[in-house]
């Protein structure tokens, strides 16, 4: 069979890229498999950011391993497309010749077998697994019925936190800027013992259908929560109610593929502006799966002791309360007034 030209196989080394990977030379392409590292004892898997990044340099034929109902597929192909707008994409799970011959992971593991491909997934565990350094996912399999509890032994970063030792462990963490600065990358793995960060939800995908995902997330749950609390501690409230909406759209946007867009841009730009003065010290206890703030310090905290203080007048006048209730009761008093005359009519 004469050669169909090179590809480039976005690699994970799980179960569908290493078929796919077979597949690809059995339909007669040279492959080159790519694969990004990221540092993380737990997994050597893709970064899409950086993947997308990179492929530009590489030969212009770029396979997929995503599968035909995921959101992958729009994040892969949406980043490639804005960095490299000729790239010619092949993406197996949406050719009729590969969907039509594997009708899921049993036929995936038994191609494997027959071929002598080394796969991480087994018939007694057919989940579907994607690790890096924030988290795991858990996906597929028995897991698609969203009624069946999650095996014991599917948790990889995460002890359960029944099992967790019976003694808390505290830490503290530092930021600057809104970035965390002072703490073990790895803090996932040195604190997952204490049953942090497990999650099993129900998710809406881009594409319009639901899927059940379970997550293992203990350095970033951790950072998180540190993270709320100092970003409370030293931000105007109007400027971080603000922030909370555009968290949210930032999320939406990043899990539907548009990090590359311009309005994803301009929300970076308003977080990052909004981040200049979070800086501090939040220090925290992990137990039995939960997250416990003790304390917060900042040179930049709007938290004035004296002024909230019982005990001090400080520069507050607690007569200026009674004018500001009043004219909050305004429109309170107007909405009640004409429910009452409406009532009134019937």
């Amino acid at each position: 069979m004469s050669s169909k030209g090179t590809v480039v196989l976005a690699y994970s080394g799980g179960l569908d890229t290493s078929c796919i990977l077979v597949w690809l030379k059995e339909q007669g392409y040279d492959v080159i498999t790519y694969l990004v590292g990221l540092q993380c004892p737990m997994s050597m898997n893709l970064c899409l950011k950086t993947l997308s990044q990179l492929t530009i340099k590489l030969p212009s034929r770029m396979p997929l391993f995503v599968w035909r109902a995921g959101n992958d597929q729009i994040r892969f192909e949406l980043t490639c497309y804005a960095l490299y707008p000729e790239v010619k994409i092949i993406a197996p799970w949406r050719i009729p010749e590969f969907y039509n011959r594997f009708r899921g992971r049993k036929d995936l593991m038994e191609y494997a077998e027959k071929h002598g491909i080394p796969v991480p997934v087994t018939p007694k565990a057919p989940w579907s697994m994607d690790a890096n350094l924030m988290h795991i996912s858990y996906e597929s399999g028995i897991l698609e019925n969203p009624k069946s509890h999650a095996p014991s032994d599917l948790y990889l970063m995460t002890k359960n936190p029944e099992d967790a030792p019976n003694t808390p462990d505290e830490l503290e963490i530092e930021f600057k800027k809104g970035m965390c600065v002072c703490v073990c990358v790895c803090v996932g793995l040195l604190f997952g013992k204490h049953g942090i960060g497990r999650i099993d939800i129900v998710e809406n995908r881009f594409i319009g259908m639901k899927s059940r995902g379970i997550y293992e997330t203990p350095g970033g749950t951790i950072l998180y929560h540190a993270h709320l609390d100092i970003e409370t501690f030293t931000m105007d409230r109007e400027v971080r109610r603000i922030k909370q909406g555009l968290g949210i759209k930032f999320s939406e946007l990043l899990y539907n593929g548009f990090w590359y867009s311009p309005e994803c841009e301009f929300v970076r730009h308003c977080i990052d502006k909004s981040q200049e003065n979070v800086e501090g010290k939040v220090q925290l206890s992990v137990f039995k799966g939960h997250v416990y703030i003790l304390g917060r310090e900042s040179p930049s905290s709007l938290y004035n002791e004296e002024l909230v203080s019982m005990d001090v007048q400080g520069d507050y006048d607690p007569c200026d309360a009674s004018g500001f209730i009043r004219i909050n009761a305004v429109r309170l008093r107007e909405h009640h007034r004409l429910q009452g005359e409406a009532q009134l009519k019937q």
